[in-house]
């Protein structure tokens, strides 16, 4: 079918596939739908299957030469798909390059556009050197992390007597005033629960209820500046009358071996958890400092490659970050709609603001890719065990279990690519010089991780 095909590489990865069908296979297309039809259609004045060819052409013969065009477009297309290299990527769907022009008595050209697989020309990439921060682990970190386990199993006790002090769990109703110290309709609230200095509530009363007493009622004078979160209450002055109903502590328990035990069975002392504590901020650290190498390796071997992004990954990735954006929001994409839309915003705006991090990540995910083909990384079946028990330790389930979940998921193979992936990173930061970088806290280290 196929008279002749060219293809011509264009940026991004994308191309544009020219295909010319001979005359003779376009006509035979044409009359073999046109034999079909006289078949089955029913004409007026004709009986089903005795229509002529030359009536049915008259009546039809538009809507059987656009058909006849679809077909010869499509099976032109998997015949030559069948046979060249640049196929076209599975979320990158062919588009007509141009008008088309179905001549019975011509052959029949056409072009299509689309992406493909992007050829990646790496640079230098071994013996780089690369700069990390210097971070270490203090006994300010490990009581941080212990007075947060502390407060995580904390006791919430009535507060019979005294007034609200700070971190106090207070019960409210409150209500604005008019000028006249009449109660201002819908903006009563009762029984409502906060913690003060949280900030969780919707006029900020946080400070105006310290002090107060259980059973205590005060008429207080709020003035929200022009840049206040709640745009309702921005720049405005309210008067709220506040009556407080109850009034909590947190009871903090003794840091002890029961405290330890009842965080968890696996700890029998104090000191038990705490030097659990430490590895595991020991750990964390390991962890983010592997990857600020593992992006400065990147960035690195990014600088001194060619690695063309195709438009359709970028859409692809744009769009599976849009769902999981909406999977915060419970999946209402409606909804999501309508605050953008009160914030004078669209979902074009969003992925847009996206789009240079979603093509930064397609360009490294593209290199790891071929720094894992080029140096031929494997796995061995021990190692893909070893990660199931690593998880499974970790997740507290057993290794079969792990297994289970990614076969039954079907996700043997990713398991593997991402530890041939890691195996061949991990190999190439062996061989990197690493430049001590400036010294960082512990917390400095998370939030330039976020």
């Amino acid at each position: 079918m196929v008279k002749e095909k060219s293809v011509e590489h264009l940026p991004n990865a994308a191309v544009k596939l020219t295909v010319t069908v001979g005359q003779d296979d376009v006509r035979g297309q044409y009359v073999e739908l046109l034999s079909d039809y006289a078949k089955t259609a029913q004409v007026k004045g004709f009986r089903k299957g005795h229509v002529p060819p030359d009536v049915l052409e008259r009546k039809f013969g538009e809507s059987i030469k656009f058909e006849a065009s679809q077909k010869v477009l499509e099976e032109s297309l998997k015949e030559v798909f069948d046979e060249i290299e640049e196929k076209p990527l599975p979320y990158s769907q062919p588009s007509l390059d141009g008008e088309l022009e179905f001549d019975l008595e011509k052959d029949f050209t056409y072009a299509v556009k689309y992406d493909v697989f992007p050829e990646i020309k790496l640079g230098e990439y071994k013996e780089l050197e690369i700069e990390a921060p210097q971070v270490s682990v203090t006994k300010e970190d490990e009581e941080r992390e212990l007075s947060a386990l502390q407060e995580q199993n904390a006791i919430v006790m009535d507060k019979d007597e005294g007034e609200v002090d700070a971190g106090n769990v207070v019960t409210v109703d409150y209500v604005e005033l008019d000028d006249d110290g009449n109660e201002v309709a819908d903006t009563k609230r009762e029984d409502f629960v906060f913690t003060q200095g949280s900030g969780y509530n919707l006029y900020k009363i946080d400070d105006d209820v310290v002090g107060m007493k259980i059973g205590e009622e005060k008429t207080i004078d709020k003035e929200f500046p022009d840049d206040f979160e709640n745009q309702d209450l921005a720049g405005t002055k309210k008067k709220l009358k506040i009556h407080v109903k109850t009034i909590k502590e947190r009871q903090l328990p003794e840091l002890d071996d029961e405290l330890a035990q009842d965080i968890s069975d696996k700890y029998e002392t104090l000191d038990d958890l705490k030097k659990d504590i430490r590895k595991r901020l020991d750990d964390t650290v390991s962890s983010r400092l592997r990857q600020i190498k593992v992006n400065a390796l990147i960035e690195r071997i990014s600088d001194a490659s060619e690695v063309p992004v195709p438009e359709s990954m970028v859409a692809a990735e744009l769009e599976n970050s849009w769902r999981n954006f909406l999977q915060q929001f419970g999946g209402q994409e409606e909804q999501v709609l309508r605050m953008l839309q009160a914030q004078n915003r669209s979902k074009e705006d969003v992925l847009a603001d996206w789009r240079e991090g979603a093509a930064d990540r397609i360009k490294s995910q593209l290199i790891v890719q071929k720094l894992t083909e080029e140096e031929k990384t494997e796995v061995t079946d021990e190692e893909v065990e070893a990660e199931l028990q690593s998880q499974a330790e970790s997740g507290s389930v057993t290794a079969e279990q792990a297994r289970e979940y990614y076969e039954r998921n079907n996700m043997m193979d990713y398991l593997r690519r991402e530890l041939r992936e890691r195996k061949t990173l991990d190999a190439l930061l062996g061989q990197c010089k690493i430049k001590k970088g400036k010294k960082i806290s512990f917390l400095d280290l998370l939030q330039r991780n976020q």
